[in-house]
């Protein structure tokens, strides 16, 4: 089976960012991934180019590490454009602390609104109001507190902020690719 069909992890993308003499965090780049997969169909070509020039290489070191590249770029496509709207940011998960867990939420919101302020004024006035505020709603999350201790409120706090960068980066996907996800339309109830 091929590396690019396997699930990939926070920490799996790490590892390969390690292998290129990269200690910098994948969500910065999920970020970003995720907003130009939303605003440009970014194709596969260009997002190891992308990766490539982050991690100041030419070209992923070997073919498992370009798989693993290219399969994060599908899976986060994937995610975004599947009706069970089942799509995560790759974020540090439960092995890490909460003060790692909320400086990648910090770093993938800045990748995510980089690309989004990109884009320019004249797209985002098409976008819907709803749109709009989730992103405005996001710059907030730049200048959250990293320095948290580990405890259950903190814990709630961060996995809302989470959800709402989650939310909000479904929502910028699904207003640029109408019909994907196609979702279960509720129909109204019929009046007689």
């Amino acid at each position: 089976m091929s590396l690019i069909n396997e699930r990939q992890d926070f920490s799996t993308i790490a590892d390969t960012f390690l292998l290129h003499g990269s200690m910098q965090s994948p969500a910065f780049l999920d970020g970003r991934l995720c907003a130009e997969l939303a605003l440009h169909d970014l194709t596969p070509e260009a997002w190891l180019e992308e990766v490539c020039l982050s991690l100041g290489v030419d070209q992923p070191r070997d073919e498992p590490s370009a798989e693993r590249l290219l399969g994060w770029r599908r899976q986060t496509l994937e995610a975004l454009s599947a009706a069970e709207l089942n799509f995560e940011p790759l974020l540090p998960d439960e092995l890490f602390s909460l003060a790692e867990r909320a400086l990648g939420l910090q770093e993938w919101t800045l990748g995510f609104l980089e690309v989004v302020a990109d884009a320019g004024e004249e797209p985002r006035r098409a976008w819907s109001p709803a749109l709009r505020e989730a992103l405005q709603d996001l710059e907030g999350l730049t200048g959250i507190e990293t320095d948290i201790e580990d405890s259950p409120e903190n814990e709630n706090d961060l996995f809302a902020l989470t959800e709402h960068a989650r939310m909000a980066a479904m929502l910028l996907y699904t207003e640029r690719h109408p019909g994907k996800p196609q979702v279960e339309q509720v129909d109204e109830p019929t009046r007689h």
